[in-house]
């Protein structure tokens, strides 16, 4: 057999072993996509884990999907983060304005680096407490997802992946109706509390399901301080990549490091990512490819999500302790509280 021969049997393999766990994260993208029409302001990323959980827990996973269930979970990930930045117009996060967009910076940086110390203190194990940094101060699940792409790409501490995708599901559907009960409670009015809400909330689809609660203007405004977080989202995980490298390259001084070995400076999915903004923000796109693209995204990031989903046990939850929920609970109100009083400030 020729070298081009065992490749292309090895592809074929692996094809095969993929295709029976793909096929049914994909058919769970569709269930979720129909259920979230049927359900107002339910996403269909959040009925994706939900219904990864349940089979999780309630039936028995067969051990030829797992291969496919993996391969959703990590690359089909990456593949809706690039397409998500097809959503991100930088004209709409630029009017927001300079105040805005520090206060923005200020809410990723300050949650980041909050929440690293809080679970320092608590003694959460430090990969955990990462994630969790990282999923409630940027975009939610996608956001730790990323970040464990880039932190643990062997899988080392698939755990806390899963932990952390949980907690932001948990977490993030709490803040839904307590932003906008907040809001009145204080009587602020629907701009401040739909800004409030886009940068204390941790998935998109949350912000917009609070926004709708709020009304008004609010959904708009939130959308959009969304996802000038979201757009953090590429500088936080290449700089997380860069620390890996120095990380590795420092546990491996005794002997030269492989370059092969070594993360990229910057993930090519973070690339792909910024290109879909320039791409959407410079150029006329079709309305037809904008859609498309927004149908495909919700899908391969459904898809994952379920993937993510299937890797949550009950037993492994209750196993973490009360810390990560704790840290969890802390992480939500820091965020919550640098963008209230940054709306303040800056509207």
């Amino acid at each position: 057999m020729t070298r081009t021969q065992h490749h292309n049997s090895h592809r074929l393999a692996r094809a095969r072993s993929l295709t029976p766990g793909l096929a049914l994260c994909l058919v769970a993208a569709g269930v979720s996509s129909a259920l979230s029409m049927l359900l107002p302001g339910a996403s269909p990323l959040i009925i994706a884990i939900i219904l990864g959980v349940l089979l999780a827990n309630l039936a028995r996973i067969p051990v030829l999907a797992s291969p496919g269930i993996d391969f959703s979970a990590k690359k089909l990930l990456r593949a809706g983060i690039v397409l998500l930045g097809l959503q991100l117009v930088l004209t709409d996060i630029v009017a927001l304005g300079v105040p805005m967009l520090i206060v923005v910076v200020c809410i990723v940086t300050g949650g980041i680096f909050g929440t690293v110390l809080l679970g320092w203190m608590l003694r959460v194990p430090r990969g955990l407490t990462l994630l969790i940094a990282c999923g409630f101060s940027i975009c939610g699940a996608a956001a730790v997802a990323g970040a464990a792409g880039v932190t643990d790409p062997d899988d080392e501490a698939e755990e806390d992946t899963i932990t952390a995708v949980a907690l932001v599901v948990i977490f993030g559907t709490l803040m839904i109706p307590l932003i906008p009960l907040a809001a009145q409670l204080f009587g602020v009015g629907s701009e401040a509390a739909g800004t409030w809400a886009g940068g204390s909330i941790h998935e998109i689809a949350q912000v917009v399901a609070a926004g709708g609660v709020i009304g008004g203007g609010a959904l708009t405004i939130a959308v959009v301080v969304k996802l000038a977080r979201v757009l953090m989202l590429a500088p936080v995980l290449a700089a997380l990549s860069i620390r890996q490298r120095r990380t590795r390259i420092s546990s491996e001084s005794d002997q030269q490091p492989s370059r092969a070995k070594l993360p990229p400076v910057v993930p090519p999915f973070v690339i792909g990512f910024l290109a879909m903004v320039l791409l959407r923000s410079f150029l006329p796109l079709p309305e037809a490819v904008l859609t498309t693209g927004g149908v495909l995204q919700t899908g391969l990031l459904a898809a994952a999500m379920f993937g993510l989903g299937c890797g949550v046990k009950f037993r492994t939850i209750i196993k973490v302790g009360l810390k990560p929920f704790i840290l969890a609970g802390l992480s939500t109100t820091l965020v919550a509280t640098i963008a209230g009083i940054g709306t303040i400030l800056a509207i």
